[in-house]
Order: C-alpha cells, then sequence, then structure tokens
C-alpha cells in the first residue's frame, strides 16, 4: 500500500518517456533552404490569384501585429493553453520564409511542418488548409514571396507544459488531422462544392464557429455550433435560419462584403477584419461561401413569444430600469427609434441583433466596452467604446435593458459578472 504513489509517478515517468520518445521518432525531416526567388519567376496572373487566395484565408488577419507591417508576425494570439505569437510569412531570409522552396511551403500548408522540420502549432489552421487546391497553394506562394521582406522575429511563444514541447503535437495531429486536397461531391453543383472549399478549407469557419475539446481540437460534432475567439463569442453559422429576421443569402453577402447587414447589424471584434478581406474577393466566392452555409442550416429550440416572455418574467429588473437612463444618455441617439441613424446609416433595430438575442450576455457586453473603430470614410460601423465611461454594473445595467426591451427571449443571468470578467479578458490581451 505504501508504496502505490511510488508506483504511480514511476508509471507516470514512463508513460510521458515514451510519448516524448514516439514523438521524437516521428519529426519530420528538414527541406533544404534555397535561394530567394526573384519576383520576376512569378507571372502577374498567378500572383493576382494569390492574392485572392492569401485574402479568402484571412493571412494578413493573423499574421500582421498591432501597428506592424503586413505578413511580418507578432500578433498574439491568445488560447486556453497560453499565447502563440503568428509568424513572420514576408519573403526575409532570416526571419521569414524567404529561403522555402514550394515544396517546404506545401508541407507547412497541408501537414502542418515548417521548413526545418518542427511542427507548428494548430493555432495555424493547416487541418483545413490542407483541404486546399495544389493551384491554390502555389499561388499563395507566389504571391507572399512577392511581398516586401520584413526582418522581423516573433516573441516566444508562452504555453504551458507539456504543449510548450512541440513533438507531442505529432499526437494531436494524429487525432484531428486528415492530409490532403478536398474531393467534390459529386451530388452537389459547383457551386455548393466551391463554398463548402472555402468554407471548411481555406475559409476555415469552422476554427472560430465551432467549440473545442480540452486538448484545443475542433468538436466535429458541434461543427459550426459557435465558439469563442479573442474574447468574443463566434456564434453558430448553423443557426442564422432560425435568427429574429432569418438571414437570406443576399443579406449574408452583403454583410461577408460590407461588414453590415441593413436587417442584422454590423461586424465587430474578429469579424470585422474578415469582412474587410472578402471584400477585395469576387463575389461569386462570397455568393459561394453564402450558399453553403445557409445549406447547413440546423432546427433550433423554439423561443417563447413575446407575451409568454412578459408574463414569465414580469416588470423590468431594478438592472434594466436603471439602463434606461443610460440608454437615453448615450444610445438612444442612434440606436433609438427616433434617431435619424435608424434611416440615414440603415441601422437595423437592435431587436435583430445576433449580440442582443444571443444566450449569454458576452457580446453585448463587448460592444458596449469596446465599440466599433473608427475606419476612415467607412464610418457607418462605427460606435464608441464605453470601458472608460462606466463602470461594470453601469455595463451590466445598459445590456440588461437593451435585452429586455428589444429581445423576446428571457433575462440573462450574472450579467455584471461576465462585464467584468470580459473587461479583465480585454485589459489582459
Amino acid at each position: 500500500m505504501t508504496r502505490k504513489p511510488e508506483l504511480l509517478v514511476v508509471g507516470g515517468v514512463v508513460i510521458l518517456a515514451a510519448l516524448i520518445v514516439a514523438a521524437l521518432l516521428m519529426r519530420k525531416p528538414a527541406i533544404a533552404p534555397i535561394q530567394p526567388p526573384p519576383a520576376s519567376s512569378f507571372d502577374a496572373q498567378t500572383k493576382l490569384a494569390g492574392a485572392r487566395v492569401v485574402a479568402l484565408g484571412d493571412c494578413i488577419v493573423c499574421h500582421t501585429a498591432k501597428g506592424g507591417k503586413p505578413f511580418a508576425g507578432g500578433l498574439p494570439l491568445a488560447t486556453p493553453f497560453g499565447t502563440i505569437y503568428a509568424t513572420n510569412i514576408t519573403p526575409d531570409v532570416e526571419t521569414g520564409i524567404g529561403n522555402w522552396s514550394l515544396e517546404a511551403f506545401t508541407r507547412a500548408v497541408r501537414h502542418g511542418v515548417s521548413r526545418d522540420g518542427h511542427l507548428l502549432y494548430p493555432a495555424f489552421p493547416y487541418i483545413h488548409f490542407t483541404r486546399m487546391s495544389d493551384g491554390d497553394i502555389s499561388a499563395a506562394y507566389a504571391y507572399l514571396m512577392t511581398r516586401e521582406p520584413v526582418n522581423a522575429s516573433a516573441p516566444a511563444n508562452e504555453l504551458i507544459f507539456p504543449l510548450n514541447f512541440r513533438p507531442l503535437l505529432a499526437f494531436w495531429n494524429v487525432l484531428f488531422l486528415r492530409p490532403g486536397e478536398q474531393a467534390a461531391d459529386a451530388s452537389k453543383d459547383a457551386g455548393w462544392n466551391r463554398g463548402k472549399l472555402l468554407v471548411d478549407g481555406l475559409g476555415h469557419c469552422a476554427s472560430c464557429h465551432s467549440p473545442l475539446n480540452a486538448i484545443g481540437g475542433e468538436k466535429s460534432e458541434h461543427a459550426f455550433d459557435g465558439g469563442i475567439v479573442d474574447g468574443w463569442e463566434a456564434p453558430p453559422l448553423n443557426a442564422l435560419g432560425s435568427a429574429p429576421k432569418p438571414w437570406t443569402r443576399e443579406q449574408l453577402v452583403m454583410y461577408l462584403r460590407s461588414g453590415r447587414a441593413s436587417e442584422h447589424g454590423a461586424a465587430a471584434g474578429p469579424m470585422l477584419p474578415v469582412t474587410r478581406d472578402l471584400a477585395t474577393v469576387p463575389e461569386e466566392d462570397v455568393n459561394a461561401i453564402a450558399a453553403y452555409i445557409l445549406s447547413i442550416q440546423k432546427a433550433q429550440p423554439a423561443v417563447a413569444n413575446a407575451s409568454a416572455d412578459a408574463a414569465a418574467h414580469g416588470e423590468p429588473s431594478p438592472a434594466a430600469q436603471r439602463g434606461a437612463f443610460l440608454f437615453a444618455a448615450s444610445c438612444a441617439q442612434c440606436h433609438g427609434p427616433a434617431a435619424p441613424m435608424q434611416s440615414i446609416g440603415e441601422r437595423p433595430t437592435l431587436a435583430f441583433s445576433t449580440a442582443v438575442n444571443a444566450p449569454t450576455p458576452r457580446n453585448t457586453a463587448q460592444m458596449i466596452l469596446s465599440g466599433n473603430g473608427w475606419h476612415g470614410e467607412d464610418s457607418m460601423n462605427y460606435m464608441p467604446a464605453f470601458s472608460e465611461v462606466y463602470d461594470d454594473r453601469q455595463i451590466a445595467d445598459l445590456a440588461s435593458y437593451i435585452r429586455a426591451t428589444y429581445s423576446q427571449r428571457g433575462p440573462w443571468n450574472d450579467v455584471e459578472a461576465t462585464v467584468a470578467k470580459v473587461r479583465k479578458e480585454n485589459k489582459a490581451r
């Protein structure tokens, strides 16, 4: 009996050692560096196609730090296991991919393996990019290799043990990586297949819009059921047909290309830069994305009607009553029913807002705290931040009022605690 703890420790050490040895044996060989190919070696048509591929893959969003040079890396990517810093993918020889061959680039995209043989963290969504065609991978390579080289090294990753031991990723790949180009479904038309390839592959939509398991893998049985990214809830993509105002393909295309839809709202948080990229690609691509997303809709639980909800919840809560005064002071100018911005800016009623109708107050709290930054001439999405104006209780009161006034769903629980948590997360980034 007294030896049992010792045996457990020894057994654990043996198992860990076996895993480490096995992982080291699975290390991939390095691919020899090359001299950086001259920009003139890539034809204009291939580079143009590459720009389209890179935009559809949102590469600049993740590989550009705030205030940094495009594609030079350094952006911190927060995960439940620590912080990963995006790498430099400019054609700089020392710190980027300047000495990578197309073979090395393809292996990274399809298998998550760097040129020197070390395994890449799945924050780089190679489990989706692996489905890209060889032509798209070659085009992306041509585009990136003709960008401005930037000498910039990413900070060291800050991950917990043992996830900071890269060889263990080999076991993660066994579970979640299915390498290879995506085959077309012969029973579907070309537009649907194009949409599926963009959503499941290059666009890697499930990376944000699906929940993750304990080791950071997507729960395939809950694909597109919604997730959390950078402190924002990525709403379920398979519930758009059950929104208070069901999405149409035209509205979804407008939203994806402009960042706003007149009957639904404006993009914010991590989704906003995605719409900036999608505005640069051919509309046929976004049409295909929208058509595929609307084809995967699932029936959702029924929501009580307004009268039943009112009967169940009675008078507005004290928090909602306090929030009414704050709304009149700070929000009604744009979001009130008589506000000119409702017609001039085509702002939808908050009754259609995904955030206001969400199961939790997280995104409403984020919008009030963080707002939506100013984007020059494209100012219709602008909303000021109130994080420095109101405290946690006041923002919770505002959120409670908006929920009670504009949604037919019941009140949220623990609103102030959510606001405090979101504010803390935002400050840590």
